[in-house]
């Protein structure tokens, strides 16, 4: 994971001028590609890497915002196939531990798997809804999550910039 970082700040560093043409998408941009790469339901997307590479051109705290509410949307589509009843989580052992989370530690287990970059959280909002958690539950821990999820990524980003290009230097 770290190597894929590095990886991705240096690439960001050696083409600072075509990715400074992101900032034109601005944190609309933030939010509709976190929005549709969220709404993915198993599946990764690379919407993270976009944040990363915003948050070196325009305020992170901004960015993480803005992605942090677009994700949250975006993460509706597993909510709401769970609420539907549609069997789109399979029962396999990673689908059983994540349910235990669920029924031990909630809301607790939604905030922590939507803070850190991972896939389990699309299970826990396809358990979330089978489970009748309320929305306004879901979103506002989901929310929180997203938020500080896309923010350190944004201020990682901004602050991996300035240090990869010393190196450069």
């Amino acid at each position: 994971m770290l190597a894929l970082v590095v990886l991705v700040t240096v690439t960001i560093s050696l083409n600072q001028e075509r990715l400074s043409s992101l900032a034109a998408f601005g944190y609309l941009g933030a939010f509709f590609v976190m929005a549709l790469s969220n709404a993915t339901v198993i599946l990764p997307a690379p919407g993270l890497i976009f944040v990363f590479a915003l948050g070196s051109s325009l305020h992170p705290l901004q960015v993480g915002l803005f992605a942090g509410v677009g994700a949250t949307l975006g993460e509706l589509t597993g909510y709401i196939a769970g609420y539907s009843g549609a069997d789109i989580a399979e029962n396999t052992a990673v689908v059983a531990r994540v349910r235990r989370w669920m029924e031990r530690r909630g809301l607790w287990t939604i905030f922590f798997l939507s803070a850190v970059p991972n896939p389990l959280f699309d299970i826990a909002g396809i358990l979330a809804g089978a489970s009748r958690v309320p929305l306004w539950r879901f979103m506002g821990v989901a929310l929180a999550g997203k938020i500080l999820q896309s923010s350190a990524i944004a201020l990682a980003g901004s602050l991996s910039l300035s240090w990869v290009q010393k190196l450069l230097s």
